[in-house]
């Protein structure tokens, strides 16, 4: 495609991810599973621990389109592509989770996704292999974080866990194919750095 074929794209995923609903390619996890009585309580902490991952969701679809506006070669651009598909999977199934708990989105989507393109599209001028390593770097605190969610859940709440889990193994998956396609590993510092920017992203959208 062209450069202005690629934009029209962005323009289009970008409207979906922000103003949704994005059409899933998947069943949720969480569709075999009965729904499951919450007290108010736990309902509004699953609600806040689902928005922060909706949220984190947005983020995604925002990197991978920056990334991908600028990747070098075609197979890099196409396997982040397919990456961005199963987020949009995720994407889906947090906001059907988060119309099940009565809760919404957070207001703070918009900031966050044009924060993340840009961010997407600086490492991706950096080259394709910074911009895997970012991948990976990305994913792998990703899952730390869903595993943290998957303490803190109210046990009850089986189809939140499940899709959070089945993000968990999704999100492992990508990180390890950005390593296998040459991404070069992110030293201790950036990470650390990273996870300072997560951490603000969490307590932002928790409520919001």
């Amino acid at each position: 495609m062209s450069l202005m074929d690629r934009w029209v794209q962005h323009a289009d995923r970008l409207l979906r991810t922000v103003a949704g609903p994005v059409p899933a390619h998947r069943p949720s996890p969480a569709k075999a599973l009965p729904p499951t009585h919450l007290d108010d309580d736990a309902r509004r902490h699953a609600a806040g621990l689902m928005r922060v991952n909706h949220t984190g969701e947005v983020c995604a679809q925002a990197l991978y389109e920056g990334q991908a506006l600028v990747a070098k070669a075609a197979h890099v651009r196409r396997a982040l592509r397919h990456a961005a598909a199963e987020e949009e999977d995720h994407l889906a199934w947090c906001e059907e989770r988060l119309r099940e708990l009565h809760a919404r989105p957070s207001v703070f989507n918009p900031l966050f996704y044009g924060a993340s393109f840009a961010m997407g599209a600086v490492t991706g001028l950096l080259g394709d292999r910074v911009s895997l390593g970012f991948v990976h770097a990305t994913e792998d605190r990703v899952v730390a974080h869903l595993e943290a969610h998957q303490k803190t859940l109210p046990e009850e709440d089986h189809r939140s866990r499940a899709i959070v889990e089945q993000m968990r193994q999704d999100e492992a998956e990508h990180g390890e194919a950005a390593l296998d396609l040459g991404g070069t590993p992110f030293p201790a510092p950036l990470r650390s750095l990273m996870a300072a920017s997560a951490k603000l992203m969490t307590e932002t959208t928790y409520r919001l």
